[in-house]
């Protein structure tokens, strides 16, 4: 592609999300999120402590709402990504915020609860790479997990089941990393994680 597209695409891609601004959530609505959320957490399995169920919606969505502030996030998630790029915000791009929900999430130490990490779009050659965390109950896969996204709507806290989620196939960290470290040294270059 010639410098002079590659603008035009870029200038496109930034008035097209610009077109979307990021949803906002209000306090009742919000606190009835959490209610659906922690029902879902607790479905997920007959051992899953409703406590502790109760205590990750409310962390997966109030955690959300902080590193929205933290993130300095005014912009839908692709114009965000473009100025954390650039150097003109700190963090926010899909694997910060997946990282730091799955740090927080295992920071509470849940015994009936596992959180996992997935990637969706690694292999695709026009779709960036989209990373999220994920909760299941202990010893489950992130198959049976429910999806934790925070980027999608940036920093308004979509969840649903992984096998449900029309918009991203997902596949679990690990084995993305796997392959992608396979394929660099395959081709004698370094792997540096960082998704």
């Amino acid at each position: 592609m010639t410098p002079i597209r590659t603008v035009i695409a870029l200038i496109s891609l930034v008035f097209l999300a610009a077109c979307g601004a990021p949803p906002q959530v209000s306090g009742a609505n919000q606190n009835q999120q959490i209610i659906e959320l922690t029902r879902a957490i607790s479905d997920l399995g007959p051992d899953v402590d409703p406590v502790e169920a109760a205590r990750a919606a409310e962390i997966a969505y109030r955690y959300t709402d902080q590193l929205a502030r933290e993130y300095e996030i005014v912009d839908p998630p692709l114009i965000h990504n473009i100025k954390v790029n650039t150097g003109l915000k700190p963090r926010g791009l899909c694997w910060h915020w997946a990282e730091d929900m799955q740090n927080r999430l295992n920071a509470e130490g849940f015994q009936t609860l596992e959180v996992h990490r997935a990637i969706a779009n690694a292999d695709s050659a026009i779709l960036i790479d989209h990373s999220t965390a994920l909760i299941s109950a202990r010893g489950d896969d992130m198959y049976e997990a429910l999806v934790l996204d925070p980027w999608r709507f940036g920093g308004v806290l979509y969840w649903g089941p992984t096998l449900e989620d029309d918009r991203y196939e997902w596949f679990p960290q690990a084995e993305v990393l796997a392959k992608r470290r396979a394929r660099l040294e395959a081709k004698g270059r370094r792997f540096v994680p960082g998704t």
